[in-house]
């Protein structure tokens, strides 16, 4: 029977999670990220071809990680308000729980070298980017704010992404705990958005 790998791929995810927290995707580097584990150097190129590889599976790790929880709020098939608010309160609560994550969330695919990663991998992303946009479009919809409302339109992506993450991210900027009260505020402020 085979030894599991002493240096696992999430392992070396955490490593890397944890050193954009500290310094930005910059500071995700192959040594830095084999430093961080004690493992040698050619561990982390066992698991990933390079560091583009290795931006990108960081990056679309946390997001598929966010996102399965967030989609299971949002579609979970309660009343559009009611979800859209869910939603919303979801971000900050799993900020609060993630917040190495969360930091990482803050920079944008293109900050992780989004023009160097594979095809599959910017299929990866998109394929997630067009989830959101269609959740999106049909809690509009549910929520009866007709396709040619750009402003109507703009309002549910204000409410169910902007502002959770506005919420977030002068704590997580600033490495301070989110108030115990973030989630009633984010709440509060989506169902007045969305009213």
């Amino acid at each position: 029977m085979a030894r599991p790998p002493r240096f696992d791929s999430d392992l070396l995810l955490d490593a890397a999670v944890g050193l954009t927290a500290a310094g930005g995707p910059a500071a995700v580097t192959m040594s830095a990220v084999a430093k961080a584990v004690g493992a040698p150097s050619g561990s982390v190129y066992h698991r990933f071809a390079g560091r583009p590889a290795l931006l990108a599976e960081v990056w679309l790790r946390t997001v598929e990680r966010f996102q399965e929880g967030y989609f299971a709020v949002l579609d979970g098939g309660a009343e559009p308000r009611r979800a859209a608010c869910s939603a919303a309160r979801y971000v900050v609560a799993w900020s609060r729980e993630h917040p190495h994550e969360a930091s990482l969330l803050l920079y944008g695919a293109a900050d992780f070298g989004r023009a160097d990663w594979s095809e599959e991998h910017r299929r990866r992303a998109d394929t997630g980017n067009a989830r959101v946009i269609a959740s999106l479009a049909a809690l509009a919809d549910a929520l009866g704010v007709p396709a040619g409302d750009a402003q109507g339109r703009d309002r549910v992506a204000l409410a169910l992404i902007d502002l959770p993450l506005s919420v977030v991210r002068r704590h997580l900027r600033a490495d301070t705990p989110l108030p115990p009260h973030a989630e009633e505020l984010t709440e509060a402020c989506t169902a007045a958005l969305l009213a």
